[in-house]
């Protein structure tokens, strides 16, 4: 997507804070917390935030590269985050700290990609924990725009939201045609991104069909 410099600034800053906000959360874990499964099949908690490290250590080359090694992009993302939580979780903090300002942006997707990743791993992390997730809703809004649009990729087959129409009641925002789903935005955006945690937060027709397409 297109994004006016003011908005990349925004989006940048956006991901910053929760970069620092999780960085927080991580140093303040316990071990028990930190080995505690995820909303990300396969990762526990601190492997998410390791993942969140990679995004900007390894970035969209690296990510390539261990893909191609790996012959499976999700493998490769996979072995590269489980590298990564090899350090401890007070390094791990500390990178998330550190370059919590590095604009990263990648190839096709943009600066929303990245967005989009921190806000939906936030709440892989916290809830299972007991957490709340409280993003700022302009910013849910802004994931949402990406995650609907022809730019998006890595997150989900395109084919996903195909005759469904989702509907933010925090902001009132629409986006697509066909069954509505509606209800708070991140369970819109956790929702749409394969978090089945979500979906009894959600009500209207396209519910079950997006239901069907996450089995």
């Amino acid at each position: 997507m297109r994004l006016s410099t003011a908005r990349r600034d925004q989006v940048f800053d956006a991901v910053a804070h929760e970069r620092r906000s999780i960085a927080d959360l991580i140093d303040s874990f316990t071990p028990e917390q930190l080995a505690t499964p995820s909303l990300c099949g396969g990762w526990d908690v601190k492997t998410v935030a390791a993942h969140l490290v990679s995004d900007f250590s390894d970035g969209f080359w690296g990510f390539l590269a261990s893909g191609i090694r790996h012959r499976n992009i999700d493998k490769g993302i996979d072995a590269l985050a489980r590298r990564r939580a090899q350090a401890s979780a007070a390094e791990i903090a500390d990178m998330l700290r550190t370059q919590a300002d590095f604009r990263l942006s990648q190839p096709i997707t943009g600066p929303l990609s990245g967005l989009t990743d921190v806000l939906v791993h936030g709440a892989d992390i916290r809830i299972p924990l007991g957490l709340a997730h409280l993003p700022d809703p302009d910013h849910v809004g802004w994931v949402l725009d990406f995650l609907t649009s022809r730019t998006q990729f890595g997150f989900f087959p395109q084919r996903r939201l195909r005759g469904i129409a989702l509907h933010d009641v925090d902001t009132g925002r629409r986006w697509g045609t066909g069954k509505e789903i509606r209800g708070p935005g991140v369970a819109v955006m956790l929702a749409v991104c394969g978090r089945t945690v979500a979906l009894d937060r959600l009500t209207g027709p396209g519910v079950a069909v997006l239901r069907s397409r996450l089995r």
